[in-house]
């Protein structure tokens, strides 16, 4: 079946129906936006513009009306700005005539002037507001206001001299604030009366507490219904003036009234004393929720929080007045629990929001009340420093701390209220689906909040238990084996949380043993068995965590894996550095004479990192025993036949090291370089006068191996060949030579070194030109020093800084020749083997 007309045609129609149906909408809407600017405007309508089709034509779109013609004088800010002088000017010949001309008319006189000049600029308003002059209106109106001030301090001074001031001064805000609120209403086209009503109305009773010399609790209730006034004004009024200066004076009123009344309930010694000032708060608290109905949300969550802190502080008020200390922090703490009960109450999600972020406060305050004595707790054992190994301190763990003097009654809460936070937020970590479907009402909560909360609960618990020791006053045993109870739990959640994937617990578990493990380990200092035990449960506890981390090297694991394992292996190499110091210690060893020992545990290491071949732990284990070895170095530097045996030591670990060829190309270097210097330590040890004859015997067969080992591969280094060999009979040399006092050791020296310089040079080997020329440079140096020193003394001073500018200049003039030519001898010195 065909359609008619045809769909082409069809779909002509169409489009051109569409496009006149837009056309005459576009003329419709021009017509409506002139109509509404003529209804608008304050004057005659004029007559359509002139071609302007009527309504219901179907001509062309309607002209836009034309642009009212501007006024001559200026416009609208012109004409304010007249009107705001016009209104100052009037306001201040009326202060004039009030203070200074006062005085110079009689009573007939002052009432008549003052009852009439109020009048007229009472009732002008209301003329000019109907002839449309809004303007001039507001700014008369203004002048009335400050007139009818005027008109009380007048009456004041003159027929009620006697009366109180500050009462006075509350029944006049009063009368004004009534007067102004009718006039305002009256006059609905004045935009002042009414927000200058308010703003009056917030005097009257505060005024009249202070007149009577009322009690701190009349004030806050003063305050508190004067913010109850503000509140009702700010829901029923609709005015954006009116209510912003009702929300601004709700907020000042009502917040100085609330901290009056807390204050007053923080002093109140018995219940009696206390209910008046918890009663005040509750009272705020309707207040702020009453007032958060009509508010933005900012303001209405805000006013939750208000509202929420008000009952928490009324209602624990109450509570703690029996109480002494810092006991009252956990009452305030189940108050403050006891809020969230709200976020099911009806009031708005920005509303209980707000009491949500109350609960939250309160256990922050708590929490950070409780913070002196965690602090105390991680600060204190650094002080067994001073005292190693002096005794078990008689007077328990507090002495340890030497927290003695601190007052421990009223911090004896703060493991109670740690505790209590903690096992709330893991009650809701356990629970968290529960948690999360209970508050829904205020927000939705994912999985990055249970980790939150987890880790939260983990910290505090561990804070609780760690200050519950010192609050007990236990003995330092006890403490001693509860921290250390704590370590080893902490290891156990750090190693169960990253198998599950929860990397914010294990963070938070491995700070809290982190922390608990320098704290037991510095109280184990007090005595020697204490060390020794505690440093074999950590040395266990961090090869433990580490082993149970562990796994093949190139297996992909997070970062907080990675980063747990390689702390608990350094953490268990530290563990066994510090047992082999105080082994040390316990065999009554010098310091240079426990180095050995620690090379023990560099040994240790270096064998486990070629047992661990493949598995990730192996190199943090490996890398750990380095600075033990170092340390060894160090401790044995006062004695140097010991430095000597323990450089060949760490010599003997680098070589058995450099037998994996993995860790071969940095291993060798290292074992060559502290064999070398085992071997000068030795000789300067010996009080030897002549090393040539130690060193050549060792360098010459030393240097053949190397050419045999160049003969049979051309491509190896030189300094694998040569350098061993020679750096064993030249640095030697060269050191003697430096405190030689005769010309024949640097000159024999000299020539050997120009000698291997003009060889390396030649046959291109690094080893031989850096060496030989850097043993002939300090050489040259050495014997040139004495008359360089006496050519400079010679010289005036002002030539050595001339010739340094001349060579900065000369430099800085072929700088960047000089940059190729280093560059070329980089180059040269790279391509040599």
């Amino acid at each position: 079946m065909e359609h008619v007309p045809p769909p082409a045609e069809e779909l002509a129609l169409l489009d051109r129906e569409l496009t006149r149906l837009d056309l005459r909408r576009a003329q419709l809407l021009t017509r409506r936006a002139w109509l509404v600017s003529i209804l608008q405007a304050p004057r005659p309508v004029p007559a359509p513009p002139v071609g302007a089709p009527v309504a219901g034509s179907f001509g062309p779109p309607f002209a836009p009306p034309a642009a009212p013609a501007r006024p001559a004088d200026g416009g609208n800010g012109a004409q304010n700005l007249l009107l705001t002088l016009g209104g100052l000017l009037l306001t201040v010949a009326a202060i004039a005539f009030t203070l200074v001309s006062w005085g110079h008319m009689g009573i007939g006189g002052r009432s008549a002037v003052l009852a009439t000049v109020t009048a007229a600029a009472l009732a002008a308003p209301a003329l000019l507001l109907r002839r449309g002059l809004t303007s001039t209106a507001e700014s008369l109106g203004a002048l009335a206001a400050v007139l009818m001030v005027l008109d009380a301090y007048a009456l004041h001074r003159v027929a009620l001299a006697d009366t109180d001031p500050l009462g006075y001064a509350a029944v006049a805000s009063a009368v004004l604030a009534v007067v102004w609120a009718a006039y305002g209403l009256l006059l609905d086209g004045l935009r002042l009366p009414l927000p200058l009503a308010v703003l009056t109305a917030q005097l009257p009773l505060v005024l009249g507490a202070a007149a009577e010399g009322a009690a701190p609790v009349v004030f806050a209730g003063a305050l508190l219904v004067t913010a109850a006034l503000d509140c009702a004004v700010a829901v029923r009024f609709t005015g954006l003036a009116v209510r912003v200066t009702a929300g601004i004076g709700l907020w000042v009123t009502g917040g100085a009234g609330l901290l009056v009344a807390l204050g007053e309930s923080l002093d109140a010694a018995r219940p009696s004393r206390a209910v008046v000032p918890g009663a005040l708060l509750l009272a705020g608290a309707a207040i702020a929720l009453a007032g958060a109905r009509r508010a933005a949300a900012g303001f209405a969550g805000a006013a939750g929080a208000v509202a929420g802190l008000a009952a928490v502080a009324a209602v624990g008020g109450v509570l703690t007045t029996t109480l002494s200390g810092g006991w009252s922090v956990p009452v305030y703490l189940v108050c403050g629990g006891l809020v969230l009960l709200g976020v099911r109450a009806p009031l708005g999600r920005p509303v209980r929001q707000g009491l949500a972020g109350a609960a939250g406060v309160v256990a922050l305050g708590a929490v950070l009340f409780s913070a002196t004595p965690v602090a105390v707790v991680l600060v204190g054992p650094v002080a067994q420093l001073g005292r190693l190994w002096s005794g078990v301190p008689d007077g328990g763990i507090r002495e340890a701390l030497g927290a003695s003097e601190l007052p421990w009654d009223e911090m004896a809460s703060s493991p109670v209220v740690l505790l209590m936070v903690a096992v709330t937020l893991g009650a809701a970590w356990f629970r968290w689906e529960s948690v999360a479907r209970w508050a829904e009402p205020v927000r939705g909560v994912g999985a990055s909040g249970r980790g939150t909360a987890g880790a939260w609960a983990l910290v505090l618990g561990w804070a609780g238990l760690t200050v519950l020791a010192p609050a007990l006053d236990v003995s330092y045993a006890v403490a001693v084996a509860t921290q250390s109870v704590l370590v080893v739990a902490s290891a156990a959640l750090v190693v169960g949380a990253l198998r599950r994937g929860t990397a914010g617990v294990a963070v938070a578990a491995s700070v809290c043993g982190a922390f608990g493990a320098v704290g037991v380990a510095l109280l184990s200092l007090c005595s020697e068995p204490a060390t020794y035990a505690v440093f074999v449960l950590l040395t266990a506890v961090g090869a433990g965590v580490a082993t149970a981390l562990d796994g093949p090297a190139r297996e992909p694991r997070p970062p907080v894996w990675s980063g747990v394992r390689s702390a608990a292996a350094c953490a268990a190499v530290a563990g066994a550095t510090v047992l082999a110091v105080a082994g040390g210690a316990s065999l009554e060893l010098e310091a240079h004479e426990t180095a050995p020992l620690l090379l023990v545990v560099t040994a240790v290491t270096a064998v486990l990192g070629a047992v661990l071949k493949g598995r990730a732990l192996g190199l943090p284990v490996e890398a750990a025993g380095v600075p033990v070895g170092a340390a060894a170095v160090v401790m044995a530097v006062g004695d140097m036949p010991f430095l000597a045996l323990v450089l060949a030591l760490c010599g003997t670990v680098a070589a058995g090291t450099a037998l994996r060829p993995e860790r071969r190309p940095v291993a060798g270097y290292v074992a060559t370089a502290l064999f070398v210097l085992a071997s000068w330590v030795r000789l300067s040890a010996s009080g030897v006068g002549s090393p040539e004859a130690y060193t050549l015997p060792v360098s010459v067969p030393v240097l053949v191996i190397g050419w045999l080992r160049r003969r049979r591969d051309p491509a190896a280094s030189s300094w694998t060949a040569y350098g061993a060999g020679l750096a064993v009979s030249l640095v030697p040399s060269l050191l003697v030579a430096l405190g030689d006092t005769g010309w024949t050791r640097p000159l024999l020296l000299g020539v050997a070194a120009l000698v291997i310089t003009l060889l390396g040079a030649r046959l291109r080997l690094q080893a031989l030109l850096v060496l030989g020329g850097s043993v002939l440079a300090l050489d040259a140096l050495h014997e040139l020093a004495p008359y360089v020193v006496q050519v400079v003394g010679a010289m005036p001073r002002w030539v050595v800084p001339a010739l340094a500018g001349a060579v900065l200049l000369a430099v800085g003039a072929t700088y960047e020749k000089r940059l190729r030519d280093a560059r070329r001898l980089r180059d040269a010195l790279g391509r040599m083997r």
